[in-house]
């Protein structure tokens, strides 16, 4: 079975038979299916009223379980988003009713960011429906083979998500 990244990386070995363009063969792919995966996730999101940065920071609230509760610094380290950014994404989701501030019992000055009941459905519901887009991506694949290309990506990526600072 041959795709678009065969195409082309057939054409620039016919063109530049100087240069080695194996890696073209790996990450052209995996750019191709980034693609793929962020329309799929934007058409889950948007079945259920959300914006992909919405998503971020409602199931990172999700995942912290009761009380679904975090401050803005923590969402800050697991979005990767500026403090300014941050701000204004609270302030957007607070307005819709998903998200409320509280104060912070530990530090007077501090607030935390809490999910509502329907931030949480939200959350929830848009979590469900990204799985199954994210079921149909990886349909031709074996469970034994899911397990292996998620093992060769964390070999790439970790590298990545373990730098200082």
């Amino acid at each position: 079975m041959e795709d678009e990244v065969d195409r082309l990386v057939a054409a620039w070995r016919r063109e530049r038979p100087d240069l080695d363009v194996e890696p073209l063969e790996v990450l052209s792919r995996v750019s191709r299916l980034a693609r793929h995966l962020d329309r799929a996730r934007r058409l889950a999101f948007a079945e259920h009223s959300l914006e992909p940065w919405e998503f971020d920071v409602l199931t990172a609230l999700r995942r912290a379980g009761t009380p679904y509760q975090l401050s803005p610094g923590q969402l800050l380290t697991q979005t990767l988003v500026t403090s300014g950014t941050m701000t204004n994404r609270i302030d957007r989701l607070a307005k819709k009713s998903l998200v409320e501030r509280l104060p912070d019992p530990s530090d007077r000055r501090g607030v935390l960011v809490r999910l509502t009941d329907e931030g949480r459905d939200r959350a929830d519901q848009a979590l469900a429906g990204l799985l199954d887009q994210e079921r149909a991506i990886l349909a031709e694949l074996s469970r034994a083979q899911r397990g292996e290309l998620a093992g060769l990506l964390r070999q790439l990526t970790a590298p990545f998500d373990n730098i200082p600072g």
